[in-house]
């Protein structure tokens, strides 16, 4: 190593040292590369549901009356040679003899060219601006599905796009709940210690006791089957957020046994603070790192609670659109094996919950100040 470089070296050395603890989280975590790429991954999927009618060839509930079509894929090249625009060959449909159902097959002389930002069916951008204009189409009067159509002949593509949008927010809004519930509860428990830790984590013990799946489905079942989907969807919410405050309470609990004796909250108890000032303003900021790296963790619980739920058909039910409500089809042995692709949306819950994983690890070790 030359004079220059060892200077360099040092420079950037001194630098690190002068960092915040946030910053030097971000250091680490952008040296992360799993980490990074999951979080690339979770920001396209929140994108794509954010303009899911952008991206969507077809309106969420419109049937093309293709019944079961395989997807179609996507060429640049056939038997002429390169086409600078990408074309799918249109779908020949037929009657089988024996089971009468519809076998189709590709008309290799017939293509239909694939346009980019076209104009068809009317939608609010972000909810608030009119428009009519998506990424892709087609011309001519054929249809394209890249991920095939369900039972009715709706797009599924555009049915996973809009099904994003309910299981991506659950997870979310029960985190939320659960949260707030975990931070409270956890909170006393830890700072006061006694007689409330002694009940709290008997309760917390008694509820993860319980088995989850059996817990879930009793919740669920106890709802009212003439239930709007709003209603519906705000209950297994609640359902996720009351069963998933208590991994979180006991984290907290146990960081503030440890913060409790720290010398800086000794010296705002007694400089006359109050209790919940000691909890929210000098403590919970002491571990807010955990509490970001339990949150990341919990996303993926919450989503495939959801997705169980509304599989067992004990969870949102349609015409709410969910990518549990999307693979009940799958529950039957044969219309999975003469239609495989219905279990496409389970590729993206597979998808979104090792793009969680991935980054949550990230961030647990961007935040343990002994992992360089």
């Amino acid at each position: 190593m030359t004079t220059e470089q060892a200077r360099i070296s040092l420079v950037e050395v001194g630098k690190v040292y002068t960092l915040s603890q946030w910053q030097l989280m971000w250091l680490k975590f952008r040296r992360h590369k799993l980490a990074v790429v999951s979080g690339v991954v979770l920001i396209l999927l929140y994108a794509a549901t954010i303009f899911a009618s952008f991206l969507s060839p077809y309106p969420m509930a419109f049937r093309t009356g293709r019944i079961y079509q395989p997807p179609q894929a996507i060429h640049l090249v056939d038997e002429s040679g390169f086409h600078l625009r990408p074309f799918v060959y249109a779908m020949e449909s037929t009657r089988d003899p024996v089971t009468f159902g519809k076998i189709y097959t590709a008309d290799r002389e017939h293509k239909l060219f694939i346009r980019f930002f076209v104009r068809s069916w009317e939608y609010r951008l972000l909810g608030l601006f009119p428009s009519n204009v998506h990424v892709f189409g087609v011309d001519g009067d054929g249809g394209v599905h890249i991920l095939g159509t369900d039972q009715l002949g709706r797009d599924l593509f555009t049915r996973i796009l809009h099904g994003a949008r309910i299981s991506l927010s659950v997870g979310l809004v029960g985190l939320l709940l659960s949260f707030a519930l975990g931070c409270i509860i956890g909170g006393v428990s830890g700072y006061f210690s006694g007689m409330a830790d002694l009940i709290i984590q008997r309760v917390i013990e008694f509820l993860r006791a319980i088995p989850r799946v059996p817990l879930w489905l009793a919740l669920s079942a106890a709802m009212p089957v003439d239930w709007p989907a709003v209603r519906v969807y705000f209950g297994i919410t609640i359902i996720l957020a009351i069963i998933g405050w208590t991994g979180l309470a006991r984290v907290v609990r146990g960081k503030l046994l440890q913060i409790r004796a720290e010398d800086y909250v000794m010296a705002a108890q007694i400089s006359g603070a109050s209790e919940s000032r000691v909890i929210l303003r000098h403590m919970l900021p002491g571990m807010a790192s955990h509490l970001i790296v339990s949150l990341t963790l919990s996303v993926p619980g919450m989503i495939l609670g959801e997705t169980s739920l509304s599989f067992l058909g004990l969870g949102l039910r349609p015409p709410v659109v969910s990518w549990g409500v999307l693979l009940q089809e799958a529950q039957k042995v044969d219309t999975l094996y003469l239609h495989p692709w219905i279990l496409i949306p389970a590729i993206f819950v597979v998808v979104l919950v090792l793009a969680y994983n991935g980054l949550g690890d990230g961030l647990r070790d961007a935040a343990d100040p002994y992992v360089r």
